[in-house]
């Protein structure tokens, strides 16, 4: 496997109309990478490591793996930095929270799942093999216990809108994988919410979100409860696709993300 990593400046990209971009900052703390698998099959992603990050020191970190959504697709392993990811490289989190983030990008014209739309119906599906940009991310979390210390009990999953659904579907096909996830505006495959029902899942939606209603996560909320699970959910009165911005703006949050843990 090979990976190649440089120091990158963050550029602005181009989301889909309606979606909301927050304004980039001037560096990023992100390093720019590319991950390569065995059959040559490329990942661009960034990489968010523990301020002060000493390899010779033997103390592990949480990882965070971020999936952007739809507007963010593309090859320039920038525009999956605009929203939600960047509250990781806050000095203030940094400092209180030390983790990896791994922030991948999804090539243009492909989907982090397999999923049909049926007029404004979004018909998320489950076959064998993860879509290919996902199953590169999992290929991905493989490689990087050998590179840097991070702590297997405490790997975390999240994203939004597109990546919101992708969070899901990485909970059904590796549950084993992770202690905690945080899907914000998306939805899943509710046939294998008992694969994945007792991992901690704090859910966000947008109560009047018109791109991905706010019922997707309501369906998969109810039956987690079904399935003997405790989620959280929390879905934000008059607000529309944006429901990041509140989700990972807030401490709360992330104070509840990484005090999840693996038994």
């Amino acid at each position: 496997m090979m990976r190649k990593c440089t120091a990158a400046l963050l550029v602005v990209g181009c989301l889909l109309t309606g979606v909301r971009a927050d304004s980039p900052p001037k560096n990023s703390e992100f390093e720019k990478c590319t991950f390569t698998n065995p059959a040559g099959k490329q990942l661009p992603y960034r990489l968010l490591k523990p301020e002060g990050y000493d390899p010779s020191a033997m103390v592990t970190y949480p990882l965070v793996i971020f999936l952007h959504g739809i507007g963010e697709r593309g090859s320039d392993n920038e525009a999956q930095l605009l929203n939600g990811v960047r509250e990781f490289a806050k000095p203030e989190i940094r400092k209180k929270h030390p983790c990896f983030v791994i922030a991948p990008q999804c090539p243009a014209e492909q989907f982090w799942i397999t999923a049909d739309r049926k007029g404004f119906d979004i018909i998320v599906k489950m076959p064998k093999a993860p879509a290919e940009p996902l199953g590169l991310v999992h290929e991905l979390m493989d490689s990087l216990p050998a590179q840097y210390h991070i702590d297997q009990t405490r790997i975390y999953a999240t994203g939004l809108s597109m990546g919101g659904f992708g969070t899901w579907d990485m909970l059904a096909r590796w549950p084993d994988r992770f202690a905690a996830a945080i899907p914000v505006c998306g939805g899943g495959y509710e046939p294998a919410v008992p694969n994945f029902a007792k991992i901690p899942i704090w859910v966000f939606h947008g109560g009047a979100d018109p791109l991905v209603k706010a019922a997707y996560s309501r369906t998969m909320v109810d039956a987690i409860r079904k399935a003997g699970g405790k989620p959280g959910y929390t879905e934000y009165p008059g607000v529309g696709h944006e429901s990041w911005v509140q989700t990972y703006r807030n401490p709360d949050v992330l104070e509840w993300l990484f005090a999840q843990k693996k038994d």
